[in-house]
């Protein structure tokens, strides 16, 4: 209780002192409450926990963070707070600390997972101290997670030929080319509609995270292929891709991503999943000379640290590299 009353004057305080004010009064107020005992009155309430993580949610909404973001931060604040026991204006590092150790080791987590968790409560707790709920944020002193760099995968030339020659559909076959030549993540790729198509300029408009707009390339091949299926189709369903059988519905994430799987069974081709297709097509630009920048808009990217991460120069070419510029 002491340390509440301690806690609720230097938030008060806060826009008046500097911290070496505010380190003076906490002194003197710890040294006065010293020995004393001190109850809680009838009508004394504190800010329910839920009430700021519903504003601090809210203020994420007004940024632009999409529902399934917002819904990934709400669970990671709840656990943590109920896993604690505590509101989170008392929560400490230590607690903090102690918390992602057991989560990790009850969990099995890798650390790139108790990385993401660190980083939201960085951010609730940076909110919280920028709109002087707290004084200081308790995860300031919890640096990043290092986790080992490791180079993902990509299709190989015949895999990707392998995967085309075995479709069973000419809607699979469509499929394939759009995610291999445009880059396009599997999420903008099920919300498309036909009329997005524009088969002149082999392009598309595509709406990526945070509902962020952008153009989207094919080539000449995945133009005819797309309009062969197109014409096989008898629904009047506007989405560009509905499901093989009645009622013929938009096809979802799950069913491309089970699609591929099945697919890559089928052929023994390892870990085939939509995303592969966009890291496959970033490699191959940054080895053909594209401009980082170019690839980066091409995918859609906010950080260009973020374009780095889905492309892996081949070692050949920077042994080419080498010959050409140092000797």
């Amino acid at each position: 209780m002491k340390e509440q009353i301690i806690t609720g004057v230097l938030q008060q305080m806060l826009p008046h002192l500097n911290n070496e004010q505010l380190c003076k009064l906490r002194t003197t107020l710890e040294c006065n409450l010293r020995g004393m005992e001190i109850t809680k009155m009838d009508g004394f309430q504190e800010r329910e926990q839920t009430d700021m993580v519903t504003v601090f949610i809210a203020a994420k909404r007004i940024e632009g963070c999409s529902e399934k973001t917002l819904t990934y931060y709400q669970k990671t604040i709840d656990t943590m707070t109920v896993t604690i026991g505590k509101p989170p204006q008392r929560i400490t590092t230590d607690d903090i600390r102690q918390y992602l150790t057991t989560y990790q080791m009850q969990r099995k987590s890798s650390k790139v997972t108790i990385d993401n968790i660190r980083r939201i409560l960085a951010s609730f707790y940076s909110w919280l101290e920028d709109e002087d709920y707290i004084v200081k944020s308790p995860v300031r002193r919890i640096h990043k997670v290092k986790s080992a760099k490791v180079i993902k995968e990509t299709y190989t030339d015949e895999a990707l030929e392998q995967m085309r020659d075995n479709c069973s559909s000419t809607r699979d076959l469509a499929i394939i080319d759009l995610l291999a030549s445009s880059g396009m993540r599997v999420g903008e790729l099920v919300a498309l509609n036909r009329d997005d198509i524009n088969f002149n300029e082999r392009e598309c408009v595509v709406f990526g995270k945070g509902s962020k707009e952008r153009l989207v390339y094919f080539d000449a091949r995945t133009k005819i292929h797309l309009r062969n299926y197109l014409d096989s189709r008898t629904d009047d369903n506007p989405a560009l891709f509905v499901t093989l059988r009645y009622p013929h519905n938009r096809l979802q994430i799950g069913g491309v991503e089970m699609r591929l799987r099945q697919l890559g069974r089928m052929l023994s081709i390892p870990k085939v999943h939509p995303h592969k297709f966009r890291r496959t097509l970033a490699t191959s630009a940054i080895d053909k000379g594209m401009p980082i920048e170019q690839v980066q808009q091409l995918l859609g990217h906010q950080k260009i640290d973020t374009t780095m991460h889905y492309a892996m120069v081949k070692q050949q070419n920077v042994k080419l590299a080498h010959r050409k510029y140092i000797g």
